[in-house]
């Protein structure tokens, strides 16, 4: 079985607080984003061609549910246990895609703003939930423990690069305020799913041809072309902590 290289293990998240700050910028920026959107614009495409506005809506609701879960059955959750098969990332994607197919598809019908407005309850609710166990084990994958602090990081990269798809459906692009947190909490919380060629002399080491760690999360996530911009391509929704290839392609 392929193990984590130990180079390759990201410093913790010692301190709540920078993550949490990061964390509550991306569900805000979510917010804000999905407050513009009207009726007529809920139909517009995401950056990945399959998924409108309103699909997202739904899948972010759905997600923020499934972190309250996961930590609700922490470190024996579901998520848990697909983790500690140490399967390949792919493998692992096609599951979670599944899962998440199946949970949109069972979603109560709603108007988008409705799942817009569940979705910041639940993401807020989660994120005063997590000082209190900042430091306990949540998964594993291969040799690296996961805590609830990596976990939380995984959800803050999440809704950064899911407000980041949002502004691409209204015609814009989206930067989070911090994005150096918010690669060091890609790198904490996703060690399936390392950056690609790592260089020295950034915090956690950077990937990409450009240094600048933004961009580093979105090629990690899938979302930046080969010419190194940020658009359409293969942009997969994290969709539970993996990159999506089917049905996601672009």
């Amino acid at each position: 079985m392929e193990r984590t290289h130990s180079s390759d293990v990201p410093p913790p998240l010692s301190e709540p607080v920078p993550v949490l700050t990061a964390y509550d910028d991306g569900v805000t920026a979510i917010c804000q984003l999905a407050a513009r959107f009207g009726p007529g614009l809920w139909t517009a495409q995401t950056p990945c061609p399959e998924w409108r506005a309103a699909d997202l809506a739904g899948h972010l609701r759905c997600v923020a549910d499934d972190f309250n879960e996961y930590l609700d059955e922490a470190p024996v959750s579901r998520y848990a246990r697909l983790m500690a098969t140490g399967a390949h990332p792919d493998t692992l994607g096609r599951k979670l895609a599944r899962q998440n197919a199946v949970e949109l598809a069972t979603l109560p019908d709603a108007p988008p703003a409705e799942h817009i407005a569940a979705f910041e309850a639940s993401a807020r609710a989660y994120a005063a939930r997590l000082p209190a166990v900042w430091d306990l084990p949540h998964h594993q994958y291969r040799d690296m423990v996961v805590t609830v602090a990596g976990m939380a990081g995984a959800a803050c990269a999440e809704w950064h690069l899911h407000a980041f798809d949002l502004a691409r459906a209204l015609g814009e692009d989206y930067r989070p305020h911090d994005p150096a947190e918010v690669l060091a909490c890609w790198r904490a919380g996703m060690p399936h799913l390392p950056l690609p060629a790592a260089r020295p002399g950034w915090r956690g080491g950077l990937a990409v041809r450009s240094s600048d760690p933004w961009h580093a999360v979105l090629a990690a996530s899938g979302r930046l072309t080969g010419a190194g911009r940020a658009g359409t391509g293969r942009v997969p929704a994290l969709a539970g902590l993996a990159r999506l290839r089917r049905p996601w392609k672009g």
